[in-house]
């Protein structure tokens, strides 16, 4: 189907239907979901993806539930950032993983989502990339002109591929856009149903395998449109448990500096985690750019408490970027951005 030029589904849209993507999500994901005290009268309900980061780190180390053991902390896997943004717009998550570019859309509008950026996960490299079948005949962009092609739709990888689209000199009438989930990008593909597809790890290297990389979020990022995996909380938490925040952003800085200090037990856990060997996890650790606590909290990136860093710029690029493709309405006043940072804390909070 062809990509549509509104936002989407209005907001009162997206909020019916957010508890039950939510209840589908729980439940699909009820054997990775776990509680750490089971008296603990306080809860953080956690979004993450089944992606090689430091997240899975504090996941599988049970980083927060040692560090918060009061709390009743449920873990729910998500397949996007669209479905993250419904989530909280039903008021089902309190802290979650995000791209960049499903963030810019939920600030802007209206009615932004009631949430805020408080770290940085990782930045996008070659673990994000544009892979066409190698049976399509397809050698660059520009050879996409009339193919078919699948991604999430308003994800970073979306974002990433309408960058990509524009840098080959094509627009998205020029091609046919799929909104499929990343399971249901592997099915397509197979069929030979689509010729290309934009997506992350795993699934990216199940394509590599029978596709020609055309291009990465490496260097699309390079060329001045970065996209990363932010981590965001809720204005509710905010204003009830800031020290929940803060003492969540200490064990995932403490996760970013594990993979640099114990790279043996990161590839371990991220294994653990995504049911793959110890060799294959490696492979997509080494594809991510992770930061440093120091850097994440530094002006190059997110910034200090009254300070705002880069990232700022980022995703207001982003949203102009939305804007002109007419993915989103409007781009997000910069009061608006910069009301959607939560910045408290920094960079103390991260030793």
């Amino acid at each position: 189907m062809s990509r549509p030029t509104s936002q989407g589904p209005s907001r009162r849209l997206l909020l019916a239907g957010a508890l039950a993507a939510v209840s589908a999500a729980v439940t699909g994901c009820s054997s990775d979901s776990g509680t750490s005290s089971s008296g603990g009268s306080r809860r953080l309900r956690i979004g993450y993806f089944a992606f090689p980061s430091g997240d899975l780190i504090v996941k599988n180390r049970k980083l927060l539930e040692k560090a918060l053991p009061d709390y009743r902390i449920t873990w729910i896997k998500f397949d996007s950032g669209a479905s993250v943004n419904q989530a909280f717009l039903g008021k089902s998550l309190d802290i979650a993983a995000l791209g960049s570019s499903p963030f810019a859309r939920g600030i802007a509008g209206s009615s932004p989502i009631p949430y805020k950026v408080a770290f940085i996960l990782d930045v996008a490299g070659e673990n994000e990339a544009l892979v066409a079948r190698k049976g399509a005949g397809i050698s660059d962009v520009a050879g996409l002109r009339g193919k078919t092609i699948a991604t999430p739709f308003a994800s970073t990888s979306h974002y990433s591929l309408l960058a990509a689209l524009e840098t080959g000199g094509l627009k998205t009438s020029d091609v046919k856009l799929v909104d499929l989930q990343p399971q249901a990008i592997i099915a397509a593909w197979q069929r030979e149903d689509v010729d290309a597809a934009y997506v992350w790890l795993p699934t990216l290297d199940e394509l590599r395998r029978s596709g020609t990389q055309l291009t990465s979020s490496k260097e699309i990022g390079a060329a001045g449109r970065p996209t990363l995996d932010l981590a965001v909380v809720s204005d509710e938490l905010v204003a009830r448990d800031p020290k929940a925040i803060d003492t969540w952003r200490k064990v995932e800085a403490q996760a970013l500096s594990l993979l640099k200090s114990d790279p043996d037990g990161s590839v371990e856990a991220v294994a653990a985690e995504l049911g793959i060997s110890a060799a294959d996890a490696e492979a997509q650790l080494s594809q991510g750019v992770f930061l440093t606590p120091d850097e994440v909290a530094s002006a190059d990136w997110l910034g200090t408490d009254g300070t705002p860093g880069k990232l700022l710029t980022y995703v207001t690029d982003t949203a102009r970027f939305l804007a002109d493709q007419k993915q989103i309405d409007a781009v997000p006043s910069a009061d608006a951005v910069r009301e959607a940072f939560y910045l408290k804390g920094l960079p103390d909070v991260l030793k």
